[in-house]
């Protein structure tokens, strides 16, 4: 489940996703507000039975750094102790960006398998067109990494991409639509690709509850081929909650399901009772 953590992140914010053109700082949020508290249960497939193999949890809130009032997302995944047999799995996020979606501080801790690292990110901004970005990396030997890199174009990690792009508009999305956008990851800033596939409803697991959404693909390329990572679905509500996810893993496949959503900022108009 090496993965797990940085899919989640992509389903949550990848439903309002932006083009290219779109990735600029500063943005309006119109979806979310502090006190925002999302729970998921993940699932393995495990010789043909799906189990329940850890859970993740995302919350919002108000904080300080440096001195101004910002937004502070956490995303904490865990695995149970029947995964943690065949794969152990720790990762805490954090992310801060102010009122206006624009990221200032990341930094991911992973524990995955045996191995633990840490990636952190600092953002600057000298200019209107411009962001600076401070990169460190330390390894799982301890070994570390630093990089400075600047762009033209705003810049994100996982989670301030999420509480981003979640407030942009994708009415105007057509199936097929290739959305390409930074992050930082690893110690790198690499480019991402993901497609849309259109809109589907569909029943929550062990839940009467069905949800209309947006799915997407996040694809990877292979000597040139395309190759399906993950296919996720997003409210189609203001809110664009992130309520499942599909991966393809190298050894099996998984899945992670919305279980409560808690301080949501708009009504969630995408439940279909």
């Amino acid at each position: 489940m090496k993965k797990v953590t940085m899919l989640l992140c992509m389903l949550a914010f990848l439903g309002a996703s932006m083009r290219p053109a779109q990735a600029q700082c500063p943005g309006e949020n119109l979806a979310f507000s502090a006190g925002e508290d999302l729970s998921y249960k993940l699932y393995f497939n495990w010789k043909f039975i799906w189990v329940t193999v850890g859970s993740a949890n995302m919350n919002i809130k108000q904080a300080s750094y440096q001195g101004e009032d910002m937004y502070r997302c956490h995303l904490i995944t865990r695995g149970n102790r029947m995964a943690d047999r065949l794969f152990v799995l720790r990762d805490t996020l954090v992310s801060v960006v102010d009122d206006q979606l624009v990221p200032y501080y990341y930094r991911k801790g992973a524990k995955e398998g045996d191995r633990y690292f840490v990636d952190e990110a600092w953002y600057n901004y000298p200019g209107n067109d411009q962001t600076h970005v401070k990169l460190r990396f330390k390894s799982h030997k301890g070994e570390i990494t630093r990089k400075e890199e600047d762009h033209k174009e705003c810049v994100h990690d996982m989670l301030s991409m999420m509480l981003y792009a979640r407030s942009f508009d994708a009415s105007d999305y057509k199936v097929g639509d290739k959305i390409l956008f930074p992050m930082v990851d690893n110690g790198k800033i690499e480019q991402q690709t993901l497609i849309y596939r259109g809109k589907k409803t569909f029943k929550m697991e062990e839940s009467k509850t069905k949800y209309r959404c947006l799915v997407f693909s996040f694809v990877e390329y292979e000597d040139g081929e395309e190759k399906e990572v993950v296919t996720f679905y997003i409210t189609d509500d203001k809110n664009h909650l992130p309520v499942r996810l599909d991966m393809y893993l190298r050894f099996g496949s998984a899945k992670a399901f919305l279980t409560e959503a808690k301080g949501v900022r708009n009504p969630q108009t995408s439940i279909i009772k």
